[in-house]
């Protein structure tokens, strides 16, 4: 398998090294001429090192030797013009100047090294993504679709949140979810839902029986983990299941512990709350996991329906307030799944001041006119 270099990163990095180039060579100048400037008892040419050194901090192990051999070519030209090349202190200074830009290559080199490798860790990590969390098609039947991912860690690029959708008979099935914990665990217990989801979603008749599946997936495979490691596993997944039909204007839900889809109909703002909530997937063995109970509300065209995870309305800002989704909603004026989306993206991430606690996923849909 070949992994692309990020070749567009590696070009801007270049770019702006180039441009950066200019200090140290006009450091190198200015050097020189204050050298030759000021009286012969004042040398300042040590202060050469200083060019190799700068260019080191921002561009890569051959610009630093260049910048490195400029520096040591010019301290030959001063201590030639002050005629004391041959003393032992000049020597002893241009054998330093030598010695330590030789030592600054090779850490250039070293995060040059660094640099490739974070290149070629963030292509394999959006990679994983892309294979765990499959874009979403923007049409699904009879309904307009987008969905956003931002995770909480910059270098990151999966986590535990996850989203699905899949055609089935007569309409479509959607799947938002979040892991409890975070880490490699987290993305394996997502990328298992996510595949009994696809399976499930196409294979069972019923929305129950979808859900039952899906919780005896979870919990079979946190017994099997915790046959292996002897340690009993706290994990468990809270989710929202959804089934659009595609010819009457209602949605079904069961909801397993999961924050509430918000619908926006001509500007007013509803939480789908059920009335008999269901337990995280994982848990089913607490509640009555053979009675799962699909509660149905009214779809209509034209309408816009929100799914989300706890990590968009548990945001806080630096003063730690949480952040309102359904208030922020109202002054929304937008129109499409894809606008709302985008919205509530960068309103968020407004609210948190650019970064945030936990990571947070959204799907977006709306019914099309028949």
């Amino acid at each position: 398998m070949r992994f692309r270099l990020g070749s567009s990163d590696l070009s801007r990095t270049w770019l702006s090294g180039n441009a950066l180039l200019a200090i140290p060579l006009a450091l190198i100048v200015v050097i020189a001429v204050a050298d030759i400037v000021t009286p012969a008892t004042i040398e300042l040419s040590p202060l050469l090192v200083a060019a190799p050194a700068i260019t080191a901090s921002f561009a890569g192990p051959k610009l630093t030797a260049l910048v490195g051999a400029v520096a040591v070519a010019v301290q030959i030209l001063l201590e030639l013009r002050a005629a004391s090349l041959g003393f032992g202190g000049a020597q002893t200074q241009l054998a330093a100047l030598a010695l330590v830009s030789a030592f600054l290559v090779l850490f250039a080199t070293v995060i040059d090294r660094h640099r490739e490798e974070l290149v070629r860790v963030r292509s394999v990590s959006e990679a994983a993504q892309r294979a765990l969390l499959r874009p979403l098609p923007t049409r699904l039947g009879s309904l307009r679709v987008a969905s956003m991912y931002l995770a909480a860690e910059r270098e990151a690029q999966i986590g535990g949140d996850l989203y699905a959708a899949a055609r089935a008979d007569g309409g479509s099935r959607l799947l938002i979810g979040d892991v409890r914990g975070k880490g490699l665990p987290s993305v394996s217990d997502a990328a298992l839902l996510l595949g009994a989801f696809r399976e499930a979603a196409r294979s069972h008749a019923t929305l129950p029986e979808v859900v039952r599946y899906l919780d005896e997936s979870v919990r079979a495979d946190l017994e099997e983990h915790a046959e292996e490691s002897g340690e009993i596993s706290e994990n468990f997944i809270t989710a929202a299941v959804l089934e659009v039909p595609e010819e009457l204007p209602v949605v079904h839900l069961i909801a397993c512990g999961h924050p509430p889809p918000l619908m926006i109909r001509d500007g007013r703002i509803m939480a789908m709350q059920v009335a008999t909530p269901a337990p995280p997937l994982g848990l089913g063995e607490l509640g009555d996991a053979a009675a799962y109970l699909t509660e149905t509300f009214d779809f209509k065209p034209g309408d816009l329906l929100l799914l989300y995870t706890d990590g968009v309305v548990e945001a806080r800002c630096p003063a730690g307030t949480f952040y309102q989704l359904a208030d922020r909603l109202a002054s929304w004026s937008c129109d499409g799944p894809e606008s709302l989306v985008a919205h509530v993206r960068d309103d968020l991430l407004a609210h948190v001041g650019g970064r945030l606690g936990d990571d947070a996923a959204m799907v977006a849909i709306q019914r099309l006119p028949g």
